[in-house]
């Protein structure tokens, strides 16, 4: 599962607002949240129709009262608890409802019931998901669910078969990486995969981490020794359990290691490759090694020749011979020759592997836009969404919004929003909806909007009220709720988003 299947910079279909800017930017975790949501295709041009031909469901809040939602806003589980319902799988039925809480003793109990309010796997004890986060997002490991049984837990799937017996002291996800569980048991710690329970790692080592920000490439272990290894993702025993340290810095089947002190880079065969030139090893790029030394980061080559003279405050490999470095505070992009490509005049610089560009961040919140041969293909604009997943760009230029592919050539809303029914216009300072086929819809009478969520409602703002409109353009909730100081405005039917974007919960 991707994480970054799509971004959201800022949610502002009519006038501009720099905070809410800001906001939407600190706030990606609970939007790409969102964007993991099922988008559906659609049938019919002429006479557009319900987006979602397929159920999924949202947490609601209602009254102080939990419950949940479909992706048409019908009540499936009337608002009553007192905690939040958790939803594992959103195109799933299955909920998870906690009662007889005591807050004092810090114990309570769960059931999980499904959309017909029936309860189902009854055979288990408090059954839970597995929450993770990497610190920008947060999710519930795909098919598995944790289970206790004589103060022991388990894991089963959401089928509610048994994948791992109740007889660990603790299971956890990995921080930041998925389909990696953690299983303890009389103090020792062991890994286990998520899709049938299979423990990739024996549970006999005081810690396990990862090795990188993916599980593909391992897992670095420590013994009761406090000596540490590398175990591969395929249970393959990659180093051997006798380094005092090893990096989380990994690349061309390189480790970055400490032993007796000394840190070194080896092989996989555990062959020294590099032990001098540097204070620390921060990244690997090909056969060079972005290096600290004296606090300033440069580059030198595995035979141990300087590359880039360690004199940046920051360096990062982008690709080939092209480096992002920060010098007097601000950023630029420079060669192995250090040749200054792009000046040091930004407040940042990203370069967006999957889409193959660079954010190039200036000091007035606006972005530039670098293609891989570093022209410069959009200047001066905020980026509203980044939607990797579809290949697509928004941003807003002065007043309005404009689509790019990845090849940044122009494109329509309607080219990019493929499986929409409905599509945002502009006239003469009010906003309207027409259909693939350029047929007015919806007249441009509202002061703002959004356009089609993946649920298929639009958001329309009309004197000062919020409201929506279905796929087909009639209202499905009257203008009629202020929102003013929320930060992202999305409705289901008259349900609109909670104004905490740290809770993806919707409420009346």
């Amino acid at each position: 599962m991707s994480r970054r299947r799509g971004r959201r910079y800022d949610d502002t279909s009519g006038s501009f607002d720099s905070k809410k800017i800001l906001a939407s930017i600190i706030a990606i975790i609970v939007v790409v949240m969102m964007i993991y949501s099922l988008k559906i295709l659609l049938v019919d041009n002429r006479k557009p129709k319900d987006v979602s031909s397929l159920t999924t469901y949202q947490v609601a809040y209602e009254n102080e009262k939990w419950g949940v939602i479909d992706n048409k806003g019908n009540i499936v589980i009337k608002p009553e608890y007192d905690e939040m319902i958790m939803i594992p799988d959103k195109n799933k039925d299955l909920f998870i409802c906690s009662y007889d809480i005591d807050y004092g003793n810090e114990s309570y109990k769960t059931k999980v019931i499904n959309e017909k309010g029936n309860e189902i796997f009854k055979e288990y004890e408090n059954i839970e998901p597995l929450e993770n986060t990497d610190g920008m997002t947060v999710w519930y490991e795909s098919n598995v669910l944790k289970y206790r049984k004589d103060g022991k837990l388990g894991l089963i799937n959401f089928d509610g078969k048994k994948i791992l017996e109740a007889e660990y002291d603790n299971i956890y996800a990995m921080p930041g990486i998925e389909k990696s569980i953690i299983i303890e048991k009389d103090g020792k710690k062991g890994l286990v995969g998520t899709v049938a329970g299979e423990i990739i790692i024996p549970v006999e080592y005081a810690e396990i981490s990862s090795l990188t920000d993916t599980y593909e490439n391992g897992y670095i272990v420590k013994n009761s020794e406090n000596k540490s290894g590398v175990i591969g993702a395929d249970k393959t025993k990659i180093l051997d359990s006798k380094y005092d340290e090893i990096r989380n810095v990994y690349s061309n089947n390189y480790y970055v290691v400490s032993q007796d002190g000394k840190m070194q880079v080896i092989d996989n065969q555990e062959k020294v490759i590099l032990d001098r030139g540097f204070d620390s090893i921060e990244e690997i790029a090909v056969d060079n090694f972005i290096i600290i030394e004296n606090n300033k980061y440069g580059v030198i080559s595995k035979d141990g020749e300087e590359i880039i003279e360690a004199e940046y405050e920051n360096l990062k490999f982008a690709f080939s011979d092209c480096y992002i470095a920060q010098k007097n505070g601000k950023y630029g992009i420079i060669d192995s020759e250090e040749n200054a490509k792009i000046d040091f005049k930004y407040d940042a610089i990203s370069y967006i592997k999957s889409a193959d560009f660079f954010e190039c961040e200036r000091e007035d919140y606006k972005t530039d836009i670098l293609d891989r041969n570093l022209n410069t293909v959009l200047k001066n604009v905020i980026i509203s969404d980044l939607n990797i997943e579809n290949g697509y760009l928004r941003v807003r230029e002065n007043s309005d919004y404009k689509y790019y592919n990845f090849k940044f050539e122009e494109k329509t809303n309607k080219d990019m929003l493929t499986t929409n029914t409905l599509f945002l216009i502009k006239e003469n300072g009010k906003f309207g909806y027409e259909n693939k086929n350029g047929e007015r819809v919806v007249d441009c009478i509202y002061d703002d909007a959004k356009e089609q969520n993946e649920f298929g409602y639009c958001a329309v703002k009309k004197d000062g009220f919020w409201g929506s409109l279905k796929s087909d353009g009639t209202i499905a909730y009257k203008p009629s709720v202020n929102l003013e100081d929320y930060l992202y405005i999305d409705f289901i039917g008259e349900w609109h988003r909670y104004n905490d974007l740290s809770l993806n919960i919707y409420t009346k």
